[in-house]
């Protein structure tokens, strides 16, 4: 077990990558680049917090722990958004915003020129299976 101050303390994952990094309930800007610098090639960020809008229904309600509107798509901008939602959930009453990104390897193809695009195969995200109806 690791008992760390993420927010007054150095990042004590430094030159660590992560297959996967999980959020909840949490909000400290200052640490969204080493957070993202964590995560592997393939890995998975998936991340929930409060969101602008909050204060009308309860706690958090200070804007520095409140994401304003589309903020964790421009924190995710260098990832492969997989799910995304931003709104209101009720039991409890609350506004929230929600990411699942991966961080792609950065292969030749990406870099070839974009009228390209048709031999690029896209990377295959295993997505769970609907039970049958």
């Amino acid at each position: 077990m690791l008992c760390a101050d993420i927010e007054a303390g150095p990042w004590p994952f430094a030159g660590q990558q992560f297959a996967g990094i999980v959020v909840t309930n949490y909000l400290w800007r200052p640490l969204f680049p080493s957070l993202l610098a964590s995560l592997a090639t393939g890995g998975v960020l998936i991340y929930e917090t409060f969101a602008a809008g909050n204060a009308s229904v309860g706690k958090p309600s200070r804007p520095d722990f409140l994401l304003q509107p589309g903020e964790l798509l421009q924190r995710c901008a260098a990832l492969r958004v997989v799910a995304y939602e931003e709104g209101f959930l009720d039991a409890p009453a609350r506004y929230v915003q929600r990411i699942a990104a991966v961080r792609e390897a950065q292969s030749a193809e990406a870099h070839q020129s974009p009228g390209n695009l048709a031999s690029i195969t896209p990377p295959r995200y295993a997505l769970a299976a609907s039970a049958p109806g």
